[in-house]
């Protein structure tokens, strides 16, 4: 939920700025772009060059650049933040904020902000129970800031009690669940297929292709991720998906991955069909393993049901249908003749012709064609960060039907 989120930590001068170095590394870690402000007190406790280092962005601490002459406009980096949070926030520089005092920096950002702005208290006990600093959490909760309240425990003074920044792991947590549900996907069904279909020859041996299933266990995690409820049926892999919210089903076959699509189909607000489903399968399955033998030997062939096609037969206005194209040759006409003929809100395409493509691999290169002619093509990318490219295509859709 925080991929590509830019955010502003501001650290103010408390014990807990030390906590400030890990989330920093966690913010990043979860694909944000961190911009580190300090208050001038706050370095007292923990070195811009430390913060710098882990943010990979100078830290800001003085409005004026006295070497160079520049100066660090608050209301630019107010308008470049998608959202602010103040971690550790102490008690005078909340109260500083509470009456809309702008002394430095930090303060200057925060005044000038139109993005969502969290604060993560940390003080002693006593102070934190003070009826003036309580007045001052009401008055910022009032302006429509978000408190992420302090943890009770063993504080720098060692009294024990409430007062605590709470740990770097449950603020990213919590700031990932307050974007969750803001996530137009938040509660929506999506279906997804993924990896091979194996037809069966005879007891050991099937017709199959090398589908390792990554692109669409990315993109179940993405949407899983976003608050999206996922149906995943996917083909024999290896792989497990780690989110809770993604309800696995296996299966081998096409007629058995169709069977799944259709329970799940009525009920689905997204259907992305990412599996690499076998074209034909033998009209007869052998009951026993057919033996080597000198002379040639020839299985006859049917097609399969093409499921894609099928569900874009069945679809609703109110539905998405996406689809994939793995192609060798003609790549642009042949996604096309396939967006259109099946009825599909947008394809993805990728050709084999590009190296670090397709089947077996981290990485994968498309396009998205859509159906108003639209083209968007992306650089080779991990598959993670393909997903999430698909999955905002996906989003974008949705905000469209509004």
């Amino acid at each position: 939920m925080l991929q590509g989120k830019k955010i502003i930590l501001g650290v103010t001068g408390s014990i807990a700025a030390f906590k400030a170095a890990t989330l920093v590394r966690l913010l990043i870690k979860e694909g944000a772009d961190v911009q580190v402000v300090m208050s001038k007190s706050a370095t007292d406790f923990i070195t811009p060059l430390t913060l710098s280092t882990l943010s990979k962005r100078p830290v800001l601490i003085e409005p004026f650049k006295t070497d160079t002459g520049s100066w660090n406009s608050h209301v630019d980096w107010a308008l470049w933040a998608d959202l602010i949070i103040f971690a550790p926030l102490t008690a005078n520089s909340m109260a500083k904020m509470s009456n809309g005092q702008a002394d430095n920096l930090l303060l200057a950002i925060y005044l000038a902000a139109r993005c969502p702005v969290f604060f993560a208290p940390a003080m002693d006990l006593d102070m934190f129970e003070h009826p003036a600093t309580q007045k001052n959490i009401s008055t910022l909760e009032e302006f429509g800031n978000i408190l992420i309240p302090p943890s009770f425990g063993e504080l720098a003074s060692g009294l024990i009690g409430q007062g605590r920044m709470d740990e770097p792991e449950n603020i990213v947590s919590f700031l990932t669940s307050y974007f969750k549900k803001k996530s137009p996907l938040n509660g929506k069904f999506a279906l997804i297929t993924a990896g091979p279909t194996y037809e069966r020859i005879d007891p050991v041996r099937y017709i199959g292709n090398f589908s390792s299933g990554k692109m669409g266990f990315a993109l179940a995690e993405t949407l899983a991720m976003q608050g999206a409820k996922v149906k995943l049926i996917s083909g024999p892999v290896s792989l497990t998906p780690i989110n809770r919210n993604i309800d696995l089903v296996t299966v081998e076959s096409a007629s058995e991955m169709l069977d799944e699509c259709m329970k799940a189909l009525e009920n689905a607000d997204i259907i992305i069909m990412a599996a690499a489903v076998a074209d034909y399968r033998p009209v007869n399955i052998a009951p026993e393993k057919i033996k080597k033998k000198t002379v040639s030997l020839q299985i006859e062939l049917e097609p399969t049901t093409d499921i894609l096609a099928k569900m874009g037969t069945m679809k609703t206005e109110k539905q998405i249908l996406v689809g994939f194209a793995l192609e060798t040759n003609d790549e642009n006409s042949e996604a096309i003749k396939k967006l259109n003929t099946k009825n599909l809100d947008f394809i993805v395409l990728n050709s084999l012709r590009d190296a670090g493509a397709g089947f077996g691999y981290e990485t994968n290169k498309v396009s998205i064609l859509e159906r108003n002619g639209n083209e968007t093509h992306f650089d080779l990318k991990p598959k993670s960060e393909v997903a999430i490219d698909i999955v905002s295509k996906i989003k974008e859709l949705m905000n469209n039907q509004l």
